[in-house]
């Protein structure tokens, strides 16, 4: 369960800064990737809080728990790139349908000089079509709290008698991989 709260201060943090994204004219089967880059400006060890400015200076800091073991390894001055992965669509069913299992977070963290780790998760949400490309095939969402969505669906005989303004279960993986330099 912790590692939930790590990746939800990590987006959190990959949220407040502009980021970097790629995810137009991508071939099905690849994923959507917004990247952050960013330098550790403060570190509150007591707190374990580090304080990330990105190049335009916004600022923001995250706290971290103790499961990040090499906290102690971050110095003022680092700089720490941020990679969000969103997959494309692998399951679309309507309402009430048995959900794909969502799996347990799973946190890997690097083995390299400096301190690094990936997190990744499967999630099952309800969401209103609001359009459809067959031929990308890719899809745009309307999710719970009224973000729109653009993905890549892995197959496309799951657009098959869809249309906009259906509302379905949509599952798709995240995944933040999280560098220091």
């Amino acid at each position: 369960m912790r590692m939930k709260y790590v990746a939800i201060a990590a987006i959190l943090a990959l949220a407040s800064f502009p980021v970097t994204t790629t995810a137009q004219n991508m071939p099905a089967g690849q994923t959507a990737t917004a990247q952050l880059t960013a330098t550790i400006v403060a570190i509150d060890r007591d707190a374990r809080a580090v304080t990330l400015q990105d190049a335009k200076g916004n600022a923001q800091t995250i706290v971290v728990g103790p499961e990040i073991k090499r906290f102690d390894e971050l110095k003022v001055g680092q700089t720490v790139t941020f990679r969000y992965q969103e997959s494309v669509a692998y399951a679309i069913a309507k309402p009430g349908t048995a959900p794909a299992p969502a799996g347990t977070p799973t946190l890997v963290r690097g083995t390299g000089p400096n301190p690094s780790g990936t997190i990744s998760r499967t999630v099952t949400a309800t969401v209103t079509i609001v359009a459809i490309d067959a031929a990308a095939p890719s899809i745009t969402v309307k999710t719970a709290d009224g973000h729109t969505i653009s993905m890549l669906v892995n197959d496309k005989a799951h657009l098959a008698g869809l249309k906009a303004g259906d509302v379905v279960q949509i599952t798709y993986t995240q995944a933040l991989a999280i560098t220091v330099q």
